[in-house]
């Protein structure tokens, strides 16, 4: 007989009443990968994209009943002989990503390379809140925009999922951040490290800021086209949110990234949130009933931090 596991489940693309919280075959790991025990997910924008329908094509075919979620941590339960993990370690992994993945579930399997050892300075629960967002900051700082110490980064949506771990990142690398959110989020992102505060809502950063050697743009619509006139010569504006109409502009350089599964960089950023440089905001917890709800919070835009739902 098939075991089973409780999931949240989805028959078809739509709204938030196709989240169906039921029972669904317990996965099985096969020769490269691990059976974690959930102890939570992470929701991230992507989460209600694929509900709704919106990366269908990363979703394989004919995928139903689907079970969304990329961010996960949990307990090893099944691991493979000499893999440098063992039943019952703390892990946390963006399980296949850009790909299909289920992490809405008291269990679910992972590649070995996707996963790493949960930093130790957090609950369990809360490095579920890390992977995609840290892996898209490192990614985007670090590797596409190879920030040093000493430059200046505009962060744009400082106090959202990815910006928050974006600032924190950017301040570890020894750089001047300057961030731009709501003015509620002020003093909260001057805790972080934000050298430069700016309300967008009262000011347009275009008309406050110049020479920055990098542009962070989490928001997309015409953030980019705007950034780039702030932006130093042989300078670069990433966006994670758009897409470039070219690779460079004006003697900057456009780019466009996708976050990719390393349980490398996870294990790199476990170390330094285990060193005080990083830690993430946890917003809200759902548990998997209430994921309608999360996925509803999700979706007003106007998150600090992050969501999780716990099993």
């Amino acid at each position: 007989m098939t075991e089973t596991m409780q999931a949240v489940q989805i028959h078809e693309y739509g709204g938030l009443d196709v989240l169906k919280l039921e029972a669904a075959p317990k996965p099985v790991p096969t020769e490269n990968e691990v059976l974690i025990r959930v102890a939570a997910a992470g929701i991230n924008p992507v989460d209600t994209y694929a509900r709704a329908g919106g990366v269908a094509g990363m979703m394989g075919n004919d995928p139903f009943p689907l079970i969304l979620g990329w961010d996960v941590s949990g307990m090893i339960e099944q691991a493979p002989a000499e893999s440098g993990f063992q039943g019952g370690d703390a892990v946390y992994s963006m399980v296949n990503f850009p790909g299909k993945s289920s992490t809405y579930a008291q269990y679910v399997t992972a590649k070995l390379t996707d996963i790493a050892h949960a930093p130790q300075a957090i609950p369990i629960t809360e490095a579920a809140a890390v992977p995609l967002v840290a892996l898209t900051a490192w990614q985007v700082l670090f590797e596409a925009g190879n920030l040093q110490a000493g430059q200046r980064v505009l962060i744009h949506a400082a106090a959202g999922g990815v910006g928050h771990i974006a600032v924190q990142l950017a301040k570890w690398k020894g750089a001047t951040v300057i961030g731009t959110a709501s003015a509620q989020n002020a003093d909260y992102l001057r805790q972080l490290g934000v050298d430069e505060f700016i309300d967008y809502t009262e000011q347009r950063y275009e008309d406050v800021v110049s020479d920055v050697d990098l542009v962070f743009d989490c928001v997309g619509s015409d953030t980019m086209a705007r950034s780039i006139p702030i932006t130093k010569q042989g300078g670069t504006v990433i966006t994670i949110a758009g897409q470039p109409e070219a690779d460079e502009k004006d003697g900057v350089r456009l780019k466009r990234v996708l976050v990719r599964s390393s349980g490398e960089q996870l294990a790199e950023i476990a170390r330094l949130m285990d060193a005080g440089h990083v830690k993430p905001t946890v917003a809200h917890r759902f548990p998997l009933a209430q994921t309608a709800q999360a996925h509803e919070l999700q979706a007003s835009r106007h998150v600090r931090g992050k969501i999780i739902l716990t099993t």
